[in-house]
Order: C-alpha cells, then sequence, then structure tokens
C-alpha cells in the first residue's frame, strides 16, 4: 500500500513540474514592444508575415499540435467566431512547429478559415517564448499574442483555457478598442 502511495505521489509530482515546465514563459514579450517579426509558410503555400496585418489588430496563436482535443477545440472556437473578431477589426494567425501537410490535413477537416503556419524549426516560437521540448521532440506552447494595428503587443495570454478562450480574445478587444 505505502508503495503505491510513493508510486503516485512521484507521478502527480511529476506531472506538476511538467505542466509548470511546459506553460512557463520562456522569456516574457512585454506589453507595448514591438512584436518580433515573422515570414512563414501557411497550409496552402503561402507567404504570411506580421507586415500584412499592419492596420489591423492580430490574434497570433500557437498552439501544440494539430489535430489533437485541445488544439482542436481552440481553433474551431476561432473558426467559430471569426465573424465576431473580423467585426473587431481582428485576423487570426495559428502557428504550431507541425509542417505544411499536417496544417492542410487539419485546416480541411475542421474548415478553418485563418492561416496555419508551419514553424517546422521553432525559430518564430522560440522567438515569441513559445516553444518548449519533450526530450527530442519540440512544441509550441499554448501561447497567444494579440498585436494591435501598430504591430506592437497588446496582451498576451500564458495560461490559456481552450475552450473559452476565442471569447476572452473577443471580450479584451471590446476593451481595448474602448
Amino acid at each position: 500500500m505505502l508503495i503505491k502511495i510513493v508510486f503516485y505521489s512521484a507521478i502527480i509530482a511529476l506531472a506538476y513540474w511538467g505542466y509548470r515546465h511546459f506553460s512557463t514563459p520562456n522569456q516574457q514579450l512585454a506589453i507595448g514592444q514591438s512584436a518580433p517579426y515573422f515570414d512563414l509558410e501557411d497550409h496552402r503555400g503561402e507567404r504570411v508575415n506580421l507586415h500584412q496585418f499592419k492596420g489591423q489588430w492580430l490574434v497570433l496563436y500557437f498552439y501544440p499540435k494539430d489535430d489533437t482535443p485541445g488544439c482542436t477545440k481552440e481553433a474551431c472556437n476561432f473558426r467559430d467566431d471569426m465573424h465576431k473578431l473580423e467585426k473587431l477589426g481582428a485576423k487570426v494567425v495559428g502557428v504550431s512547429v507541425d509542417d505544411k501537410q499536417s496544417h492542410t490535413a487539419f485546416s480541411k477537416k475542421y474548415n478553418l478559415p485563418f492561416p496555419l503556419l508551419a514553424d517546422t524549426d521553432g525559430k518564430v516560437a522560440d522567438t515569441y517564448g513559445a516553444l518548449t521540448s519533450i526530450g527530442p521532440v519540440k512544441l509550441a506552447k499554448r501561447y497567444t499574442f494579440l498585436i494591435d494595428p501598430n504591430s506592437q503587443i497588446a496582451k498576451t495570454y500564458f495560461n490559456v483555457e481552450a475552450s473559452t478562450h476565442s471569447q476572452q480574445i473577443i471580450d479584451d478587444l471590446v476593451q481595448l478598442k474602448g
């Protein structure tokens, strides 16, 4: 019985440590700081960069893996709220370290109307402090950056709840736009 308690306590401690490590930002981007530049290929093979969103609000969200439960929920909520986001002058762009083919299948399966960028080497995720490694595997953390029309960081989200995040962005956009 004691061995079971020790075993399960160790599992819980490792899970907690892993979660804390995975969810803690590598570096903090400050509100008002210029958003780091990015230029990546999307799931359609088109180049997408930060300058294309000048004059608009940008929801730049990083996520771990295509077609996994949390990532699917988050992407589908952004899809379902696109009309509200666009009405507020915002565009949505998703980024993960998955490749273009994975993004294409994910986007097609869930009819996602926004670009999914293939950051296969993790350089953009790292620039935003959203890259983590689990052994040899690199993943993007579930972080979001709300970037204002002047390409400045307006809000950061490091503890994202996939099921409510899209509405949180909408609420914050309403508040930020006054």
